[in-house]
Formats: C-alpha cells, structure tokens, sequence
C-alpha cells in the first residue's frame, strides 16, 4: 500500500489470531499478563546501571567495567532473541512464552547468586538469552487479538511493562540495592517472572493447531534489506539512550553532587519519560507510520545535546531525564514496522527487534566508556548520544528510500 510516498506492507494477515476469540475482560488479562513479564525483564535489565555503585563496591571494579555487565545482558539479548525465536518456532506460542520467562526466572536466581565479577558477567549472558524472544512473541500475541487498526496500541502495551519498570521496577531495585543488598533485586526479578507464568497459565487459551514452520524458510523470509534497515535504526539511533542512562548514578554523584539517595529519583525520571514515549510511540505509528522514526530521533538528538548544560543542578537533570526517557517511543514504532515489513519472519523480526534494541544497550555504555575513560567527562554521554541518535536518522533516511522503491518489501538483503 502507498502512504505519503512510503511503501509499506500491511499485512494483517500475518500476525492472524493464534488463540480463540477473547473478549474484551479477558483479552485485558492476557495483556496485564504479558506486561508483568515485561516489567520483570525490565527490573533486570536496567537494574545493574541503578546498582552501578554497589557492585563496584561488592566486585572491586571500575565504573567501566560494570557497564561491562551491563553490555554482556545486552549481548544475550542479541544472541537469544534470533537462536530462541527460531528454536522456538516450532512451539505453540502459550507454551512457548511459559518456557522463556521460566527460564528467566532461573537465570535471574543465578545472578542473584553470583560469587564474583567473572560469574557474574556470564549469569547476566545466560539470563538476557530469553529477553528478545518473550517480547517478540508477547507483541504477536497482542496484535493478534487486537484490532487490525490498533496495532501500534497494541504492541506499545506489550512494552508498557518494560517502561513501568524503569518507572518503579529499577528504582526499587536501587533503594533494596542500597538497603538490604543488591543481590535482592535480582530475587525480586525472579519471583515476578514466576508470578508471569502462573498467570499466563492461567489467562493466555491454548493455540489454535499450526502447521509448524521451517526454520531455513523464516530466516528467508526474514532476509530482507527493510527488516535490516529497521533493525539498524534501533541499534544505532537507541545507543543514545542507553550511553547516558548508563553512567547516570555516578553522574549524578560525581557532577550533579548529590547524595545517593537521590539516584532512584533520576532512574524514576527515565522510567516517566519511558511510559509517556511508550504511549506515545503508540499513537505516532497509527498517525504517522514508518515517518515517526525521525520525529523520535532528531527530538531525541536536540535533548542529548542538551544534557551536558543540565548535569550541574538535580533541578534540570531530572527533567532532562525525562526527556531523555522519552525516546522510548521508538521501540512500538520499529517493532510494528518490523513485523509490516517481515512477512513470513514474524516471529524472528520480532524478536530480532530487541536484539536490536540490545544491541543499542551495549553499544551505548561501550561509547559513553570510551569517551570517559579519554578523559572526556561523565555528562560527554549526551554528545556521544546525540552523534547516534543522528546516525539513526541518516539510516532511516536510507530505509525510506527504500521502500519508495517498486517492491521494496520483497527484495533480499544485499
């Protein structure tokens, strides 16, 4: 179909019901389900950047090396997202969101029980490996028992929990880090990925019987130049984010000049912003499509640049952050264009969309430790953030012209 100038493939028919027909009560539980899920693996995710000082202390590392833990969960993401989601094909989509988060509920405990810096790096590996799977298949699931004109709605709730926990799920994580110990942050992610299976258990119908699909015809499908632009968007253009939102506890420390105890409130500002871009990005995609993406990205860049001038007072930080957490609104619009653009790679584009997004999570802590390590300062994320956000314009500029092209949502990667 043609929109402003921009072919896109909507196809509906690709994300069809899996399940039996819900209503509307019951459809809201199945989303609540999915959304705690969410918010399990975003405590986790994010809470060693609001730990940042305490693992410093329990390991006996620099503040680089712990974004180092941070980047070896974003590099699990990247690996499991695509393995799971193909190993996982074969499965009915109930049981196979039951495995991932049972799993995620173990890795977790592990990390818990980390003994030292090295274990801990490959505890962070192993829990990340279901992270991209679960997303992909619980954003299927929503657009499969939504409407066809509510797609991007319906994926932005699947993400509503991952934004929520930056909202509250990291800041407690830091205020029991701070407490009663860091390790419980990570029992309390275990116990709500727990509380996920039960619920989907309980909520989520069995599949409607599917013929299984090939793992060698997927990775065909998924092999397309569109899927890869998409996905080269969020690992570039997202990176931004993560580069500030990274080193922020020892900003706010170190430039800001506040007490700890001030660290939950700056996470809490990324969390707000998270959940309004989250909304947000919802809508944009309904309204603007693929176009959104620049919107996003060229606000998100003039807000890095800016980031640097607000670090000095905790009262223009924190609204800074959450400006900053507000280019969370790319997340719904990349993964619904993923899944317009995929045909028959739905699950893997889904799935590949948070590899992506992960892949941002390591490549974001790496620069913004590049640039401190040279001397450069704590608040030189903001730079190092706004070059990226600009890269991920200059791809998107290249993904649209694309897709004017006569059959762009066909054609293979190069």
């Amino acid at each position: 179909m043609q929109h402003n100038g921009l072919m896109e493939t909507i196809a509906p028919s690709q994300a069809a019901p899996i399940t039996a027909a819900v209503s509307s009560r019951h459809r809201a539980l199945i989303l609540a389900a999915l959304t705690l899920g969410g918010f399990a693996i975003g405590t986790s995710e994010f809470s060693a950047m609001g730990l940042m000082p305490e693992m410093v202390k329990a390991f006996g590392v620099s503040e680089p090396q712990v974004g180092h833990i941070i980047s070896a969960y974003a590099l699990g993401v990247v690996v499991g997202a695509p393995l799971l989601a193909i190993l996982g094909g074969r499965l009915p989509r109930r049981r196979l969101l039951l495995a991932l988060m049972g799993f995620y509920a173990l890795g977790n405990l592990a990390s818990a029980a980390a003994p030292d810096y090295a274990s801990m790096l490959l505890a962070r590996f192993v829990a990340a490996l279901p992270h991209g799977a679960y997303f992909g298949v619980s954003a299927l699931t929503a657009v499969a028992i939504s409407k066809p004109a509510e797609r991007g709605k319906a994926v932005s709730l699947t993400m509503f929990g991952l934004t929520l926990a930056i909202l509250i799920g990291n800041p407690l994580a830091t205020w029991m880090g701070q407490t009663i110990g860091w390790r419980w942050a990570f029992v309390l992610v275990s116990a709500v990925a727990l509380a996920t299976v039960l619920l989907i258990a309980a909520f989520m119908p069995r599949d409607r019987a599917e013929p299984p699909k090939r793992a060698l015809d997927e990775l065909r499908a998924f092999n397309r130049l569109p899927v890869w632009q998409a996905l080269a968007i969020g690992a570039v253009g997202f990176s931004g984010l993560f580069c500030v939102f990274s080193y922020l506890a020892p900003t706010l420390l170190q430039v800001t000049r506040v007490s700890a105890g001030w660290i939950p409130l700056g996470l809490a500002g990324f969390g707000l912003g998270g959940v309004i871009g989250n909304l947000a990005g919802g809508w944009l995609f309904d309204r603007l499509r693929f176009r959104a993406v620049p919107v996003i990205l060229l606000g998100a860049a003039a807000v890095l640049l800016l980031f640097p001038l607000t670090a000095g007072s905790l009262w223009t930080i924190l609204p800074a952050t959450v400006a900053i957490g507000m280019m969370g609104a790319l997340g719904p619009v990349l993964q619904t264009h993923l899944m317009d653009v995929a045909g028959d790679a739905q699950t893997l584009a889904a799935a590949s969309h948070h590899a992506a997004f992960n892949a941002a999570n390591a490549l974001g802590p790496w620069l913004g430790g590049l640039a401190i390590t040279a001397g450069l300062g704590w608040t030189s994320t903001g730079y190092v953030g706004a070059v990226t956000a600009l890269l991920g314009t200059a791809i998107y500029l290249w993904a649209a012209a694309t897709l004017r092209r006569p059959r762009a949502e066909t054609c293979p990667a190069a």
